[in-house]
């Protein structure tokens, strides 16, 4: 559930949903929190989407891939006797 946090405004329900829609649609997640101020015509909106995973992406053997779980036995031993560099 989103938190709308409208300053110096008054948002009706149907208003607050809209903006979380539309938050939602835009970034692919609903929105943690939404601050919402009126300049006049315009809506300056500021999000916070939270914590996001971070999937970290590795060439290896030749394949982009996050991790090695689709690998069959082959590729995953291909990995498991590499040479491992430190840094």
């Amino acid at each position: 559930m989103t938190k709308v946090n409208a300053i110096h405004c008054t948002l009706t329900p149907e208003e607050e949903r809209a903006y979380v829609d539309w938050a939602t649609e835009r970034y692919g997640v609903e929105p943690v929190s939404m601050d919402i101020e009126f300049d006049g015509e315009f809506a300056n909106v500021r999000t916070n989407l939270g914590r996001r995973p971070f999937e970290r992406i590795r060439r290896i053997t030749g394949y982009l891939v996050g991790t090695l779980d689709r690998f069959n036995d082959a590729k995953a031993a291909e990995e498991r006797d590499r040479v491992k560099h430190g840094i």
